[in-house]
């Protein structure tokens, strides 16, 4: 049978009465106890799970019902279980994290006063009364985080245009992933600082994505959620363009990932306009659809998480690169290179980069040569007849090295180091010798940045770091990998935008957090030293809307 009572003018959060939902279930006297919030939603609920009991007629959303499952007919089970509340109620009251306690207010002018600083609300509450809440944040200049679900699309529609017209975001509804200046907001990973910031209609994209990106040894700046239906025709994309404009304009995101669920169409079209617009590298990627081409302009799409991940992470090394480096807008690329297959393999990625068509036929070794780029084979036979190949003897490549310090139209070349048995014993060696060679021959014309990759392992007799140590002595970058290094060319030589003057957001400097729903959201934002006041949000007038309404317009 069903035992049941009410707890009057007792506001908990959803999550919170879960778990001491079943924390009571566990006790043998009974089968199962419901412990929910009095809204109209939740009334519903508990007759469809069989829970019902005439008592909860009269509860309003302020008031918790309680409803026992038992075979035992005594009605002392309700003031065992009344008690167990009572006590885990008082636990959860007195509940702090780090031996601070949390602060607390009941009334939003309250949490103004206490956090006069706060800039940012975190909406965790019924989503029926969620709009309410995040537009009076709004009125207040606050950015709003919505993680609460139900919100309607007029709601959301209407909460987003106006936010973006003070120049606020709204994320969310439905926003389960943020994080802003270190912040960690509502489900949250512990990321390095990095340069790389984050934008997505997905959380849990959002949080593989950081996850890969962390394993990856690099980190982000700032992960900026959207909610799930942002990218929709109703939608349109109004804070997905907000957030682009603040990465933007935030200096220390160097690169800008975005991950989405299928969107529109037109709105996925417009978000691209906007990625294009931007002076940083994009990588986008929409899942579930494809795009014609891997990249257009600063636009670089991904198919998957992990090549998302993979993309920002070397676009990021290349960033990190360049920008120890002076760039030479309409340049030309040479790539030397003493392996076949990486000569190949680069002359593919370069033409891709750059737009142009590799070589065919490869007369003389020669892979591409298209628009005053090349990249050479030197182990070709053209290059080895009576003579060793160039990983025993270097003499062929460092010829043609030293003559580009006649060259005034290469900007950037390109080598391989080969190591291993049979290799020279200090391949890095040779090439920095030709080097010094060219740069002293060069004498006060514009450097050559030149962009290594080596292919071995430490148990190599070179030595891989040994190795890497001498060409980064030399001024020469290394690169991880081929596509990276191609990556790093390209950029060198692109023409150089013209400097935008930046309009930071204020909300990438620091959160100071307004918390309305969930307690530990806001013991994890106090966890972290950021500033947070945990605003004990009810339902105002006992949620009755009628006489909501009435007092708000006698405010």
């Amino acid at each position: 049978m069903i035992h049941a009572f009410v707890k009057k003018g007792s506001f908990q959060d959803s999550v919170s009465l879960m778990v001491i939902s079943r924390k009571l279930s566990e006790s043998p006297e009974v089968d199962e106890v419901s412990v929910m919030m009095g809204t109209p939603a939740n009334k519903s609920l508990l007759e469809t799970t069989g829970f019902w009991h005439d008592q909860f007629l009269e509860a309003t959303p302020n008031d918790i019902c309680v409803a026992i499952r038992a075979e035992n007919t005594d009605p002392s089970v309700i003031d065992f279980i009344s008690g167990e509340l009572e006590a885990a109620l008082q636990a959860l009251a007195q509940g702090q994290r780090g031996g601070k306690k949390l602060l607390k207010v009941r009334r939003w002018e309250s949490a103004l006063k206490k956090l006069p600083d706060s800039n940012l609300l975190l909406i965790s509450i019924a989503g029926e009364y969620a709009a309410n809440l995040a537009e009076q944040a709004l009125d207040s200049d606050k950015n709003v985080m919505i993680f609460s679900d139900n919100m309607t699309l007029e709601d959301e529609v209407r909460l987003k245009n106006k936010a973006s017209s003070k120049g606020l975001i709204v994320m969310g509804p439905d926003c389960g992933t943020a994080i802003i200046a270190g912040a960690p907001l509502a489900f949250s990973n512990v990321m390095p600082k990095g340069n790389i910031g984050v934008i997505g209609a997905s959380g849990t994209g959002i949080q593989e994505l950081i996850s890969q990106v962390a394993l990856a040894g690099q980190g982000i700046t700032h992960a900026i959620g959207l909610g799930g239906r942002d990218l929709s025709v109703g939608v349109g994309g109004v804070s997905a363009l907000t957030a682009l404009d603040m990465l933007a304009n935030d200096q220390d995101s160097n690169v800008i990932a975005f991950v989405s669920k299928p969107p529109a169409e037109a709105v996925r079209q417009k978000v691209i306009s906007a990625m294009k617009a931007i002076n940083k590298p994009v990588v986008a990627l929409f899942l579930g659809t494809a795009h014609a081409k891997a990249r257009e302009g600063n636009v670089y799409f991904a198919n998957t998480l992990n090549q998302a991940a993979e993309l920002a992470v070397a676009l990021s090394k290349v960033e990190d690169a360049a920008a120890l480096h002076t760039k030479a807008p309409k340049k030309k690329i040479i790539g030397l290179y003493t392996g076949g297959t990486l000569a190949a393999e680069a002359a593919m990625l370069l033409a891709e980069q750059l737009g142009l068509q590799t070589d065919s036929e490869h007369a003389k070794g020669v892979m591409l040569a298209a628009d005053g780029h090349k990249v050479i084979d030197l182990g070709d036979d053209f290059y080895t007849v009576g003579r060793p190949h160039p990983m025993i003897d270097p003499t062929v490549r460092q010829l043609e090295i030293i003559k580009l310090a006649d060259s005034a139209e290469t900007g950037v070349l390109l080598i391989d180091v080969v190591l291993g048995y049979g290799s020279l014993l200090d391949p890095a060696g040779a090439v920095v010798e030709a080097v010094n060679k060219m740069r002293e021959k060069r004498g006060s014309q514009p450097a050559i940045t030149i962009i290594a990759t080596v292919t071995g392992t430490e148990q190599d007799p070179q030595c891989r770091s040994s190795q890497i140590k001498i060409l980064e002595d030399a001024n020469i970058v290394v690169c991880e990998t081929l596509p990276q290094a191609i990556l790093l060319a390209g950029t060198m030589i692109a023409d150089v935008p013209p400097a935008k003057e930046l309009k930071p957001t204020a909300l990438l400097n620091g959160v100071n957090v307004i918390n309305a729903g969930l307690r530990g959201f806001a013991e994890d934002l106090q966890s972290s030293n950021v500033p947070v006041v945990h605003y004990q949000w009810a339902p105002v007038a006992g949620g009755n809307e009628k006489l909501a309404n009435l007092l708000k317009k006698l405010q």
